[in-house]
């Protein structure tokens, strides 16, 4: 080799270096499994990332044995990335102002790309496409020319050319990024390939760590019987909803929730009955909520719901659909639960009087019959 290539290429060995030391670093700054994918999508579509036009993110689901899409990077319309690559270009944006995470994840919520992808569910066969394929063989694939049955999942997208990468642990294939040029059209060349394969080792011990932060988090802040949140974690959550719905001018609703007559029936049936009480109930509620809503055991046999995004009138629905469910389950014979119901902003705009209000509408129910929803 000539020195002059020798030169060149030692050159371009560094600057890749240098990108994915930057990278790195900018995946280090959070442990927030969603923020970690978008940092990841953004290396990969930025001018001074990887440089593909989009980017698509898969993690496995080992329960269902499916690939759920969790997000999408890129434009919609070429005249939308024509606006965004000279605004960067204007302004000179590096890594750091791309990924800075909160405004740009609020701006994910109206990208169709993203809609998409996260309604993609791929099961992990070996006739289910590329996208499975290299799931289950662990390798990168180049598609020149997609034939129907490799993108019968992702038809909405018009794949033409396009590459896939495995997203790896230590040991196993923990998602795949799928990434295209749908804009300029310009070709995928070997050292792309090779570049985002070594990125995506990186990004895979990323999402891992993620994960196990979470897990721990998690189950930390858990009460170990029922699985629900503990006292202490929900009032830093209830905390940060008031704080949220300030910002956002967005009402909610506090349920506060005591079983009747528990201790009598501790006190005749014995702690493991209660406890399995406590735990049918709890189940009752997981699957009566949405995800967004926090439920949490607020201490002995008493529970607490916050409903997002729900008005009062909405809440007391909800409310007696739990009521009736307690009142109707073959498995909590004779057991009934009072509710009580407060709502933000109307009954208050801070965590004391909020909770107050819950609890004497809670009170009310006991005091009135028990086996109702007061407000």
């Amino acid at each position: 080799m000539r020195r002059d290539d020798l030169k060149k290429a030692c050159e371009k060995a560094q600057a890749e270096l240098g990108m994915l030391y930057e990278i790195g670093n900018a995946m280090r700054t959070t442990l927030d499994l969603e923020q970690i994918l978008y940092i990841i999508l953004t290396a990969v579509t930025s001018h001074v990332g990887l440089s593909f036009n989009r980017a698509m993110l898969f993690l496995v689901n080992e329960k269902e044995n499916n690939l759920e899409g969790k997000m999408g990077i890129g434009p919609d319309r070429k005249e939308d990335a024509g606006e965004v690559w000279s605004y960067i270009e204007k302004h000179k944006l590096g890594l750091d102002q791309l990924i800075e995470p909160q405004s740009q994840l609020e701006h994910l919520k109206k990208s169709r790309l993203n809609k998409i992808v996260k309604s993609i569910k791929i099961p992990i066969q070996k006739n289910s496409g590329v996208i499975a394929l290299t799931a289950i063989k662990g390798t990168p694939f180049t598609i020149k020319t997609p034939n129907k049955g490799e993108t019968r999942f992702l038809a909405s997208l018009n794949l033409e050319e396009f590459v896939t990468v495995p997203l790896k642990t230590r040991d196993k294939v923990i998602g795949v990024i799928l990434a295209d040029n749908f804009i300029t059209k310009k070709p995928i060349a070997e050292d792309g390939l090779r570049m985002l394969t070594m990125f995506a080792n990186q990004a895979g011990l990323a999402i891992e760590n993620s994960r196990l932060y979470e897990k721990t988090v998690v189950l930390s802040n858990s009460d170990s019987l029922t699985g629900l949140w503990h006292h202490g974690h929900f009032q830093y959550l209830l905390d940060k909803k008031i704080k949220s719905s300030k910002k956002k001018n967005e009402p909610f609703t506090l349920l506060m929730v005591d079983i009747d007559n528990f201790k009598k029936f501790n006190d005749s049936h014995g702690h493991q009955a209660g406890d399995a009480i406590l735990r049918t109930i709890s189940n009752i509620f997981k699957h009566a909520s949405r995800k967004i809503d926090t439920i949490a055991r607020y201490g002995g046999e008493e529970f607490s719901m916050i409903l997002a995004g729900t008005k009062k009138q909405e809440a007391l629905v909800l409310a007696e659909r739990l009521r009736k469910a307690v009142e109707s389950s073959n498995k909590l014979e004779g057991i009934t639960i009072s509710i009580g119901v407060a709502s933000f902003p109307e009954d208050g705009t801070k965590k004391t009087p909020l909770i107050s209000k819950a609890d004497k509408a809670l009170y009310e129910a006991k005091g009135t019959g028990k086996n109702k929803v007061c407000t």
